[in-house]
């Protein structure tokens, strides 16, 4: 039985992407070798560091004065890294506290420096986005979360900032268009539209660091892997690879264009089927609901037996709710098939014939 995996992250990836994978691991570039244990400055693996982050460059047209790193730590390390490189010292940042991830981000600021909180969601579990902030125009920058995956809500527009404008896209990044420019750093960790879980994109404008006069640690400087062009350490060589592939098969698909109206096309047919069917309610504001993460939960929890034996014997894995939600969240990356999206719509009529 085919299975539709609706995971959060790690989450899933195009099949031919993950055949590609596997073959490298162990032949990689017919050179009898596998991947993961040839030298990260060999040839071969430089031109994979190289089109990885020529692909990034191209899909989001990021433009001249960027610079495009694959690091490591995960988002919850640019939590640390992004005040440690802009926050000067006895400075002050603005957030908007959006969810889980942001309140961590938040806290990691905190650490180092002022924090104002300039919109915060918390007062209702985070089901909406917070708009007709005001940002200081004396921060040395402004972070906000394009996506929050464990809430299902998501920016649909960004607010124009006074000061650096810093962004985690973790969970959205390449399903839709932005522009780069915008932006002074973008992150994101890869593992929801990239790739495998153990590398980080980062996005950074060059000449907004080395400014806020604080002794930054070697291994947390951006400067640092700026100029060794993500490789100060040894770069995590399968998840880069494997980005490298999936971004391959964006472009192949169409490009973020593309891609951004299937997603749509996707968190369409899934939210009219919420919005119909007397049994389900989402859990966000309409504004704001993800196209990437849809929660929602039964209207009659007497039905959640026979609606969690039905999903799963439909083949769907992945769609229990955080555990701070409740419910069920269906996490739609850019590689999830539409046709994996009707057949959770189709349980869920099911439901409700029965």
């Amino acid at each position: 039985m085919k299975k539709h995996n609706f995971s959060a992250g790690p989450c899933i990836l195009p099949q031919e992407v993950l055949q590609q994978a596997s073959a490298a691991v162990l032949n990689f570039n017919d050179d009898n070798l596998s991947l993961i244990e040839i030298s990260h400055r060999s040839k071969p693996f430089v031109a994979v560091m190289d089109k990885a982050i020529a692909l990034v460059k191209e899909l989001l047209n990021v433009p001249e004065g960027y610079s495009v790193l694959f690091l490591q730590g995960g988002a919850s390390m640019e939590f640390l890294m992004v005040p440690l490189n802009l926050m000067k010292v006895d400075g002050k940042a603005a957030y908007t506290n959006t969810g889980a991830w942001a309140k961590k981000a938040i806290a990691e600021a905190k650490s180092l420096g002022e924090v104002a909180v300039v919109g915060d969601s918390s007062d209702t579990n985070y089901n909406y986005i917070p708009k007709g902030y005001e940002i200081p125009s004396d921060v040395d920058y402004f972070h906000c979360t394009s996506n929050n995956t464990i809430y299902g809500t998501q920016m649909k527009k960004f607010p124009l900032s006074p000061s650096l404008m810093v962004c985690d896209m973790s969970s959205d990044i390449f399903s839709r268009k932005i522009e780069v420019s915008k932006f002074d750093i973008i992150y994101a960790g890869a593992q929801k539209n990239m790739g495998p879980a153990g590398t980080t994109l980062v996005i950074v404008k060059n000449e907004i660091l080395g400014n806020n006069g604080r002794e930054i640690p070697t291994m947390l400087n951006y400067n640092t892997h700026i100029s060794k062009e993500s490789m100060f350490n040894t770069p995590p060589v399968f998840p880069i690879y494997v980005s490298m592939l999936t971004l391959q098969w964006l472009k192949d698909l169409g490009g973020v264009e593309a891609i951004e109206k299937i997603n749509q096309e996707k968190a369409d047919l899934l939210y009219g089927e919420i919005d119909r069917n007397p049994l389900f309610e989402g859990t966000a504001a309409k504004e704001d609901r993800s196209n990437m993460n849809v929660c929602f939960l039964l209207t009659d929890s007497s039905k959640e037996e026979a609606f969690n034996n039905m999903w799963n014997e439909a083949g769907i894995s992945g769609v229990k709710g955080h555990r701070s939600v409740g419910g069920y969240r269906a996490s739609m990356y850019n590689a999830m098939a539409i046709e994996s999206v009707q057949v959770l719509v189709d349980v869920m009529k099911k439901l409700e014939q029965n």
